[in-house]
């Protein structure tokens, strides 16, 4: 008897627990659908802001800008590692710690100075646990990322970079290429790469027939931080998106084991009432054949 009400408890308890993993599943599905639409959308703006650099490159040579001059001397670079604020998404922020140390490890050798912001709990939890020195912790842009707050991180980091406190900035994120493929990525942020022409009919053989207005410097001038701050939302962007992905994904798999475990126990449940139906028909029997000696 006591082992079936053991089993009882344990059904229970691994069905409550069913009910919180598919209740995150669902969760995470909807915002997966909102962060993705709004990938989309940042997107294309950014890919319409880098047409408007390929269109000018073909008019001519690019004007210049401190924010895609090259540092030839970049000795201090600044990792921004972006993880979540929670837990239960797999291997998410396993995977971008393990590639934070991989890196650090990459400039520790060529003798250059690392400086390490983080944006989440999670990632900045595990990295200060491996005794990283960790320069700023944002854990308000990890969930739901905002322009008005990313804007403002990204206006703080060109006036660093124009400050020369730094030289280089890499974000280290994992993207969603699609729904089944994730991938980690580590890319360069600043300076930033100055854009091939774009081969357009809607160009004329002449440049010089072309008559800009403003002229090429006030189109790049007020260009290049736009693209900046929409390169860098879209990293945040991708960053929660495929934090949503994992944890659809973990919840789905610890959902479909709860079903294994249930399955389980109700074979060992139902061994163990056998049994125990067994033996209480053998002491009824017993009993039985007792009070017939008896007699």
């Amino acid at each position: 008897m006591v082992r079936a009400r053991k089993l009882e408890k344990r059904q229970k308890a691994i069905r409550n627990i069913q009910k919180i993993t598919r209740t995150m599943e669902l969760i995470a599905t909807a915002r997966f659908k909102k962060a993705w639409n709004r990938l989309q959308a940042a997107s294309e703006y950014a890919a319409g802001l880098l047409r408007i650099l390929q269109h000018l490159a073909q008019l001519g040579p690019l004007p210049p800008h401190p924010l895609w001059e090259p540092r030839h001397h970049a000795n201090r670079v600044l990792l921004l590692v972006l993880s979540s604020n929670r837990g239960l998404c797999g291997g998410y922020n396993a995977s971008v710690v393990r590639q934070t140390l991989q890196r650090l490890q990459q400039l520790q050798a060529e003798g250059r100075q690392r400086l390490v912001e983080v944006s989440g709990k999670r990632g900045g939890s595990a990295l200060r646990f491996r005794h990283v020195p960790i320069q700023r912790l944002h854990t308000h842009l990890a969930d739901r990322p905002q322009w008005q707050e990313v804007e403002l991180l990204a206006q703080q980091y060109m006036a660093e970079f124009l400050a020369n406190r730094w030289d280089q900035m890499e974000v280290i994120y994992i993207s969603s290429e699609t729904v089944g493929r994730q991938r980690l990525k580590t890319d360069l942020l600043l300076p930033l790469p100055k854009p091939e022409p774009i081969q357009a009919d809607l160009f004329p053989q002449d440049p010089r027939s072309w008559d800009l207005y403003p002229s090429a410097q006030t189109i790049v001038d007020q260009t290049l931080p736009r693209w900046f701050k929409t390169q860098l939302f879209q990293c945040f962007l991708q960053a929660a998106l495929s934090e949503q992905i994992a944890r659809m994904f973990a919840m789905k798999t610890a959902t479909e084991n709860t079903e294994k475990m249930l399955h389980r126990l109700a074979l060992a449940h139902h061994r163990a009432r056998q049994t125990q139906i067994t033996s209480e028909i053998l002491e009824v029997l017993s009993g039985a054949e007792a009070l017939q000696q008896q007699k």
